[in-house]
């Protein structure tokens, strides 16, 4: 086994434990912390593949950008936990079967038979005057671009749907609502209150002599 599979191992198995553990702890925030680590060390695993950009763009948009809008996200949703735990029960045997077949399905796909390092043999390496980032642009924005802006559509879709999910309605004592409307159609006078009070003059207090 040479060095760099030593190292590929080594982040698979921290992607894959870190999966493994953001799908099964209780706390939506430390879920989101351990889907970073997964990110972080797939993005190693792209490094190790000589995809450098992907590697980049994986830590930059999704662990820098997208992971602190999905912890904005939970903590604006307002999830009621206990009510998704009364019904964990109920959907667990649909949740065991759906995990059976999902991993029977990737078993067929990525088994020792049809995927591994004895079918696949490591990249040779590149020169140094090759760009990872143009050999993956040029495909993207020419073969793949009506792919891309379907991508970038679906996403903007996501975002609405977000938006949408966060506005919706729920009790004034809980949330505090603005009315606009309301707000824009106020006059001076609703706004400001003048009070007429009488002046108190106060006494003066008589100083207290320090003992010498």
């Amino acid at each position: 086994m040479t060095f760099l599979e030593f190292i590929f191992y080594v982040l698979a198995t921290i992607a894959s434990i870190s999966a493994l553990m953001m799908i099964s702890v209780k706390n939506p925030v430390k879920a989101a912390l351990w889907l970073v680590l997964s990110f972080i060390a797939t993005a190693g695993v792209w490094l190790t593949a000589q995809a450098e950009f992907l590697g980049l763009v994986l830590i930059l948009v999704y662990v820098g950008a997208l992971m602190v809008l999905f912890l904005f996200v939970v903590m604006m949703l307002d999830i009621n936990v206990s009510q998704i735990k009364e019904k964990f029960a109920s959907y667990l045997p649909i949740g065991i079967l759906t995990s059976i077949a999902v991993f029977i399905i990737l078993y067929m796909v990525v088994g020792p038979g049809h995927f591994g390092l004895e079918k696949y043999l490591p990249p040779e390496p590149f020169s140094a005057g090759y760009s990872n980032t143009e050999a993956l642009a040029i495909p993207l924005y020419t073969e793949h671009a009506y792919a891309f802006i379907l991508a970038a559509v679906l996403l903007l879709v996501g975002i609405v749907a977000a938006i949408t999910l966060t506005l919706r309605r729920q009790s004034t004592t809980m949330v505090l609502y603005q009315d606009i409307d309301k707000q824009v159609k106020t006059n001076a006078k609703d706004r400001f209150k003048m009070v007429k009070m009488d002046a108190v003059v106060e006494h003066d207090i008589p100083k207290v002599e320090e003992d010498k």
